[in-house]
């Protein structure tokens, strides 16, 4: 059963993309929310076209697209024939990024979402035992302009399972050291490094055994064809109820990239 949770955003957030100036990450059925808006014509007859708002972007482009200039080929030829019109969606967008991209095919479910402007948080799980569990809090936000700017898949928003290490967005090389805190009982932590352009994970490590309360973790792993802007480190956990439960995300450039 779905669950659609609406919440206030609380501010900066471990394992979240940090703006340039902070630290730092729609809703089931419905159509983005817009983010501008045509004023309603005053009493005269004269009417104005607004300025377009600008939307700016303080992320890293992950998944599934890798650039600005991506989402905008996307929203010309949505424009043009419908095309892909999932990408307007929060919620099949992080769901597509979970089972497709990521391959967790068992985390298959939303169990929260909220969306605040162009940014949006949603909850991605699977069937527990008697409810639905939360896998990970995905964070996404509107890349490009216009109201049919689509959904980019930027990080996640920690807290039981954290990776802090590298920084978001820092410049990385072959091999680099991963971590942060895990909470959790006889937890396997597994690390894999992706790219957009691959169909496979570039780098992975298995396992670091983990377990307490917030407790450090730490793994070695090392990846070769490092070739697009970003590349996503990803981290997870299971094996009590099925292979994937928790994990993470966040995002680093290769230094290949300039």
């Amino acid at each position: 059963m779905l669950a659609v949770v609406f919440l206030r955003d609380s501010g900066s957030e471990p394992g979240t993309a940090p703006p340039p100036s902070a630290s730092a990450t729609p809703s089931a059925g419905a159509s983005p929310t817009p983010t501008t808006s045509e004023p309603s014509p005053g009493p005269t007859t004269t009417r104005r076209t607004p300025s377009p708002t600008v939307r700016p972007f303080a992320y890293q482009p992950l998944w599934p697209f890798s650039s600005a200039a991506a989402a905008a080929a996307w929203q010309r030829s949505y424009r043009a024939s419908g095309h892909q019109p999932w990408h307007l969606d929060a919620e099949q967008t992080a769901l597509s990024f979970t089972t497709g991209y990521l391959g967790f095919t068992e985390v298959d479910r939303i169990v929260s979402t909220s969306v605040i402007g162009d940014q949006a948080r949603i909850g991605v799980g699977y069937q527990g035992e008697g409810r639905a569990s939360l896998a990970a809090m995905l964070h996404l936000v509107k890349l490009g302009q216009g109201q049919d700017a689509p959904w980019e898949v930027v990080g996640t928003i920690d807290s039981t399972l954290t990776l802090d290490r590298p920084r978001y967005g820092a410049k990385v090389s072959s091999p680099m050291t991963v971590g942060g805190r895990i909470t959790g009982v006889d937890e396997s932590i597994r690390v894999a490094v992706r790219q957009l352009s691959s169909a496979e994970p570039i780098g992975t490590f298995c396992c670091v055994p983990a377990g307490g309360d917030r407790q450090p973790w730490s793994a070695r792993v090392a990846f070769a064809g490092a070739a697009d802007p970003a590349l996503t480190i990803v981290v997870s956990t299971g094996g009590h109820l099925q292979d994937v439960e928790r994990f993470a995300i966040t995002a680093v450039r290769g230094a290949a990239t300039s």
